[in-house]
């Protein structure tokens, strides 16, 4: 069984190629998501912030891109992105965690 998982390709406002992604990028989707990263020729920003799971497959197709990819993450995946290495060999922007509402 597939994993849910949303793809959707577009230019950030600065005209820079940039793949969102929703879901969860595990085994039974990382063909979809590798195809996607390399339908773009050149740099790519990669808008992970609704990501829930990254796994090793993820991790791998990653890591073969790194170098023409730029990453936005949530700080949920900031631990993986930083123990793997990745956040070594690529630009990567971690998005502020919403701010809890106050109680009154």
């Amino acid at each position: 069984m597939t994993t849910s998982l949303t793809l959707t390709s577009g230019r950030r406002p600065d005209g820079r190629a940039q793949l969102a992604v929703t879901g969860e990028i595990d085994m039974s989707n990382i063909d979809t998501f590798a195809r996607a990263l390399d339908d773009v020729v050149g740099h790519l920003v990669v808008d992970l912030t609704e990501v829930g799971y990254l796994d090793s497959a993820g991790l791998s197709v990653l890591f073969a891109r790194a170098d023409r990819l730029e990453l936005v993450i949530s700080p949920l995946l900031e631990p993986v992105l930083t123990i793997s290495g990745l956040t070594d060999l690529t630009t990567v922007h971690t998005t502020s965690p919403p701010e809890a509402p106050t109680g009154r």
